[in-house]
């Protein structure tokens, strides 16, 4: 079958010649027809078996009709890593140049400047991270609601390592009718329930069985010390005797054992380059390019560099741990041997590691053979041994079992020693003089008895004070003829006390009435007597409250 008979359009089909491809894997023959025909499809199958082009080409041709608007991308890709992402893209770039399709790459590491200006301009293909597309759509810088097809490749990473609540939020944000296509090498029966929310009526390509390798990979183990230094030598000798190792990818659980393994072989004279999740963005896209142009010989990387990353030339593959998820090591191992090309993977493998390497081969259904001494025969982890290297430093806490030396000849017998002359008795020491007695001291005068003291003279009693005047009860006030206090109330003027007399003062003769009817000014008080203010009535002389500006 050729890519002709797939239903592909003619730009597209042009773009492939120029690739050199002639023959559709069977991955994509099978599921190529299903995308066209707008069915949701759940692709199964080995990695480096060419599941990146089952969906690339049919979108391009999907694509050739209709034009994406202004922050409303058409179509939709969701990668877990961001070297996917860009390799993806890639794909795109290298398929659609017969195409004029904006294509579009949200991933973290980079500004979102440059992302928001190609948003504002449309985009057919949007390829992206979940943690960087939801930023977008949080900014209000993107919607979802155009979105046509709906890619979601590595399945089973993107729902197995936390990316379940993304997942189903951008499922909601994208309309009911999208398509919906996913493609992964493994898929667990667990994660088989969850597909079931996002796919309708799929049809399921399946051209392997799942978790399954490459036959033209093979596969060894190789024992090794418990002791991070006892697999950097089993490595670093394994290495170094490979025939025909042109380059190769070393796989390490944890973050922190890449960097320590990459500075390692650098300081052993290796030309490595590491690549893992803390690195930035410029720094992981420039250790692939180095490795890629052959620049690196080696790549040691964590599981980020795993995924679907496609490197056609490695030959060999090297797990400097056992992967903790047996699915993890089908990823690993699918780095080599890709495109029908011979590979070689070795595993280093511990007394720890036993039920991880079981678990793996139970899930491959293969027993994988070991290269050189089986674990077994290999000295325990609980002996100890010291090894000297490097001028007799100590390297190690474990021992190995030595050589038993050869016996030692019999010393001769000491000759008898003569016996030491008697020492002479020591001379009797003088007894010691007797000491005179001390003169007796002359007893104490009696002190003086303290002359007694005369007794104070009495106090004289304080004169009584004379009893204080009574003050004079205050006169009451008259209230000037003709005024009424008609602002006081009644009830408070029968229920006062009545106020002490006061003394009668003089009154003033009575002003004569000017003709014009106009009051005479009346004299001020002096100062030092109270205003008489019993002349105005009772309402100007209640206290009054003032705002503070």
């Amino acid at each position: 079958m050729s890519f002709s008979e797939l239903g592909l359009s003619e730009k597209v089909l042009a773009a492939v010649a120029d690739t050199g491809y002639t023959q559709p894997t069977p991955i994509q023959a099978q599921a190529i027809p299903h995308v066209l025909a707008r069915r949701d499809v759940l692709g199964l199958a080995q990695t480096g078996t060419g599941k990146t082009a089952a969906f690339t080409l049919p979108m391009l041709t999907l694509l050739e009709h209709g034009r994406a608007r202004a922050r409303m991308p058409r179509t939709l890709i969701l990668e877990p890593t961001r070297e996917l992402a860009a390799q993806v893209e890639e794909n795109f770039t290298r398929y659609g140049k017969n195409h004029k399709l904006n294509v579009a790459l949200l991933i973290g590491g980079v500004s979102f400047g440059d992302q928001d200006s190609k948003l504002a301009r449309g985009v057919d293909v949007l390829i992206a991270t979940p943690g960087r597309l939801l930023d977008h759509v949080e900014r209000g810088r993107l919607l979802l609601s155009g979105i046509e097809v709906l890619v979601i490749d590595e399945a089973d990473r993107m729902l197995d390592m936390g990316f379940i609540p993304d997942i189903e939020r951008v499922c909601k944000l994208v309309p009911f009718t999208r398509q919906t296509l996913f493609f992964s090498a493994t898929m667990p029966p667990e994660i088989q329930r969850l597909v079931s929310q996002f796919l309708s009526n799929p049809v399921r390509v399946e051209v392997s069985k799942p978790a399954s390798t490459a036959a033209t990979v093979t596969h060894m183990l190789v024992a090794s010390g418990r002791e991070d230094y006892d697999k950097r030598d089993v490595l670093r000798e394994l290495i170094r005797n490979c025939e025909g190792l042109q380059n190769g990818i070393i796989f390490c659980n944890r973050k922190r054992d890449v960097a320590v393994l990459h500075r390692s072989l650098q300081k052993h004279g290796f030309n490595a380059v590491a690549l893992h999740g803390d690195m930035d963005q410029h720094a992981r896209i420039k250790a692939l390019d180095q490795f890629r142009a052959g620049e690196a010989t080696l790549l040691v990387a964590s599981d980020v560099a795993a995924r679907g990353l496609d490197i056609p030339a490695v030959s060999h593959v090297f797990n400097y741990d056992v992967p903790h998820h047996s699915e993890d090591y089908v990823h690993r191992v699918g780095r080599t041997g890709r495109a029908g090309r011979a590979g070689t993977a070795y595993t280093l493998v511990t007394h720890t590691d036993a039920k991880s390497v079981t678990a793996i081969e139970k899930l491959i259904g293969n027993a994988v053979p070991w290269h050189g001494a089986p674990l077994g025969d290999a000295p325990p982890a609980s002996e100890r041994r010291e090894r000297r290297e490097d001028g007799g430093r100590l390297r190690g806490k474990r021992r190995v079992e030595k050589e038993p030396r050869e016996a030692r000849p019999e010393r001769e017998p000491r000759a008898e020693r003569e016996p030491r002359a008697e020492r002479e008795p020591r001379p009797e020491r003088e007894p010691r003089a007797e000491r005179e007695p001390r003169v007796a001291r002359e007893p104490r005068a009696e002190r003086e008895p303290r002359p007694e003291r005369e007794p104070r003279a009495e106090r004289a009693p304080r004169p009584e004070r004379e009893p204080r005047r009574e003050r004079e009860p205050r006169r009451e006030r008259e209230a000037p003829a003709g005024e009424a206090r008609a602002s006081e109330p009644r009830v408070e003027a029968e229920t006062r006390a009545p106020r002490p007399e006061r003394q009668e003062r003089s009154r003033r003769p009575a002003r004569e009435e000017a003709p014009e009817a106009r009051p005479v000014r009346r004299e001020r008080a002096p100062a030092s007597e109270p205003a008489d203010m019993s002349h105005l009535p009772a309402f100007l002389l209640r206290p009054v409250r003032v705002k503070a500006g």
